[in-house]
């Protein structure tokens, strides 16, 4: 059955439109409500917990979302703002039925969507949401009074994550002597990660921690580190962490300011761990730089690449019995640690390896050179199926033709905006640049 709602990564899209309205959203609620009821333990009400970023549709959308779960049966309770890793965690230690988050991650202000995590704090299988999916457009009927849900606040989720997440850092150790810069890209880690760097003994400077509503990853994050580079350098710290509008995704800065993405903080973690235990293998993605897949197989260690998305590096993970994964983007998951992604726990891992190998950040992984990389993005009116373009399918092939074994090409639809990704990897980093330029000229653009 094709999906018509859910991506890669739930339900996401620009606030006011289609899906992403109050109508739809209350729908859906109700949809969740209906599935968790039908799944649930016979004779007991399902609790759902709600939680958030710091977007300003997020009042709006959490209150047609409650409303919805509630006229289907199902008790609510909410967090308030909290990373998205948070709600998976919340959920699985206080044993409810699902937790629901309502974050755009990485997009700006202006979108928004919700994703569902399971019982177990995974995320929710592909045949609940068609499930989900198949009731949507259905008339929704109202339970009888006495059996409609009941809400509530969830009393101290902020302080119960922070403790969760020191709770992975070993005990032998401690932050104390490092400066760390934290970029909370005016997210939902605002509240949270600046404490859990502090309370392990750092000295913690924080920037992007005064969201507005509207100024969730602008300029800031995780997914531009110029702020974090220049605040590193001028406080003179030793470390730069960044996070994204849901904290569930890392970038981190040296002390001269240059940036480490999810690809070197994920060999590092590994490299790490096989100083102590037995790593038998670490799933990337299609876009994992070649230099991480090489730096593998020489040390024996295994490798898959699956389909871009934590979700399927998650797949992966379970199919294989591996415990380490991620994207160069950021989504790290160490399943020994959490069920999800999770940018400050990654964080986390970093530091625990620096400290235990007594050393700094591009001293440990100075043997990882990272082949150059091209990405290219072209916004495209929906729906449009680049692998049905001759134009560009000819232009790939030749591409692929001239670069023989010096690179590689990637094309992809991505799965939470209208754009189609080109991506080159080569050698030489002028000639990754103009490949992936010259692909992305034969797509046509969606007009402003």
């Amino acid at each position: 059955m094709k999906r018509r709602y859910f991506g890669t990564d739930g339900v996401r899209g620009r606030v006011g439109q289609m899906p992403i309205t109050p109508d739809f959203v209350m729908r859906l609620g109700y949809a969740a409500g209906k599935v968790l009821t039908r799944t649930n333990k016979a004779g007991t009400t399902p609790v759902v917990l709600i939680g958030k970023d710091t977007r300003i549709s997020g009042y709006m959308l959490e209150a047609a979302l409650q409303a919805g779960l509630s006229s289907a049966g199902v008790d609510v309770m909410l967090s308030g703002p909290v990373p998205t890793p948070a709600v998976a965690y919340l959920t699985r230690a206080l044993r409810l039925s699902a937790g629901v988050v309502i974050s755009a991650s990485h997009n700006p202000y202006h979108d928004n969507g919700i994703k569902f995590f399971s019982a177990s704090g995974n995320k929710l299988p592909d045949d609940l949401e068609l499930e989900m999916e198949s009731l949507i457009d259905k008339p929704m009927e109202c339970a009888p009074s006495e059996s409609l849900g009941k809400a509530g606040r969830l009393d101290d989720a902020r302080g119960r994550y922070i403790e969760f997440c020191k709770s992975t850092f070993p005990t032998d150790y401690d932050l104390r002597g490092l400066k760390i810069v934290v970029d909370c890209a005016n997210g939902a880690g605002y509240s949270v990660a600046p404490c859990v760097f502090h309370e392990l003994g750092a000295e913690v400077v924080t920037i992007g921690t005064e969201p507005d509503g509207m100024n969730i990853n602008l300029n800031c994050g995780a997914t531009d580190l110029r702020a974090l580079s220049k605040a590193v350098v001028e406080n003179q710290a030793d470390l730069g962490i960044a996070l994204d509008g849901d904290a569930d995704r890392l970038m981190m800065v040296d002390a001269t300011g240059k940036v480490y993405n999810g690809d070197q903080l994920l060999y590092l973690i590994a490299k790490d761990r096989m100083s102590f235990s037995d790593v038998k293998g670490v799933a990337g993605t299609l876009m994992t730089n070649m230099a991480v897949e090489v730096a593998f197989k020489e040390r024996e260690i295994g490798f898959g690449r699956a389909k871009v998305g934590d979700r399927y590096v998650l797949e992966m993970l379970k199919e294989k019995g591996w415990l380490l994964g991620g994207e160069g983007s950021g989504h790290i998951i160490c399943l020994d640690k959490h069920t999800t992604g999770d940018g400050i726990i990654s964080a986390l891992q970093v530091l625990s390896a620096l400290r235990r190998h007594k050393t700094t950040l591009p001293e440990f992984i100075s043997e990882l050179i990272l082949f150059p990389q091209t990405l290219v993005n072209v916004r495209v009116t929906s729906g449009f199926n680049w692998q049905e373009n001759d134009e560009i399918r000819a232009e790939k092939e030749r591409v692929e033709q001239e670069l023989g074994d010096r690179g590689r090409v990637l094309i992809r639809a991505s799965g939470t905006e209208p754009l189609i990704r080109f991506m080159v990897e080569a050698q030489d980093g002028k000639m990754a640049e103009s490949f992936a330029n010259r692909i992305a000229a034969k797509c046509p653009q969606a007009e402003a």
